[in-house]
């Protein structure tokens, strides 16, 4: 029996951890092989979309072990937001990680990411004030504090990461660099469907007006896309008046920014980003444009 077996790992085999230091002691034994952790992160009910960050995984060259994290991690949720309801498939997300050749999940309880006492956060800065930040107060000081300590448990040398949070992946992006974790993270593009609608878990809460409702984002994006040579202003005149063929679309906010969601160049590579409600359920998405 080698020493990764007795460890937790059987190549090729997918084996559920929920202790998050059994699991490091795996991934850590993984790289004193010479093998490659990756880390995909998320909060479960997985999709399309997040198989497509694992086979993204497994197509970066060399000995790579994927590794899913599944945790709904209650420092993102605000007062009045989807904690409680936010679908929980653990059998179905399990089974997906399986089928996509996954070797190593981890399901923590939320008292091994937070035990008593531990009032350490991470904190976002100004940008995490800013689009989602603004009326989601504390949301990625929560996003950031627990991918800070998923990076300290796994040890990856590589995380993915989905564009369709965009802002989510820009902060990643700048905490890394910031505080010197070493490892490279890496965006997928947004997976969609037929309509253009942006894979999410949150979908599954819209009914069926709803739901053809809110194929107005894609719509929307690409209207303003389709300006992006006359400027941000075009942009956005274009992108709203798409929306305003859907009068029910809630939004809350639509913006042009630079590609660190700065201020927008004058010319350049830039992000268009939207979100809306549609009855109680809240959406994003975004799409590059060159202005």
């Amino acid at each position: 029996m080698t020493a990764s077996t007795r460890n937790g790992y059987v190549p090729g085999r997918l084996t559920v951890h929920n202790d998050p230091a059994k699991l490091g002691g795996v991934t850590r034994a993984l790289r004193g092989t010479g093998r490659k952790i990756v880390l995909i992160p998320t909060m479960g009910a997985l999709h399309d979309g997040h198989r497509e960050l694992i086979r993204h995984a497994r197509r970066i060259p060399g000995a790579v072990v994927p590794v899913v994290s599944i945790f709904v991690n209650p420092l993102q949720f605000g007062a009045g937001e989807d904690l409680e309801r936010y679908p929980r498939p653990l059998k179905a997300d399990v089974d997906a990680c399986r089928e996509e050749g996954v070797e190593l999940v981890l399901v923590p309880r939320a008292e091994d990411m937070y035990p008593p006492g531990s009032d350490t956060r991470v904190v976002a800065g100004p940008l995490g004030d800013e689009l989602e930040g603004a009326s989601r107060k504390g949301h990625f000081d929560g996003v950031l504090t627990v991918v800070s300590k998923l990076f300290h448990i796994v040890g990856p040398d590589v995380a993915m990461f989905g564009e369709k949070d965009y802002q989510q992946l820009t902060l990643v992006r700048r905490m890394v660099r910031d505080l010197y974790f070493p490892l490279d993270v890496v965006g997928v593009p947004t997976v969609r469907e037929d309509d253009g609608l942006a894979l999410s878990s949150r979908n599954a809460f819209l009914d069926a007006g709803q739901r053809r409702r809110a194929a107005v984002l894609h719509r929307a994006l690409a209207a303003g896309a389709s300006m992006s040579v006359r400027g941000p202003d075009a942009v956005l005149a274009a992108a709203r008046a798409e929306l305003a063929g859907e009068p029910e679309v809630d939004v809350d906010y639509l913006a042009v920014r630079g590609v660190d969601l700065g201020p927008p160049p004058d010319s350049g590579a830039a992000r268009l980003l939207i979100a809306a409600r549609f009855g109680a359920t809240r959406l994003i998405d975004n799409t590059p444009i060159t202005l």
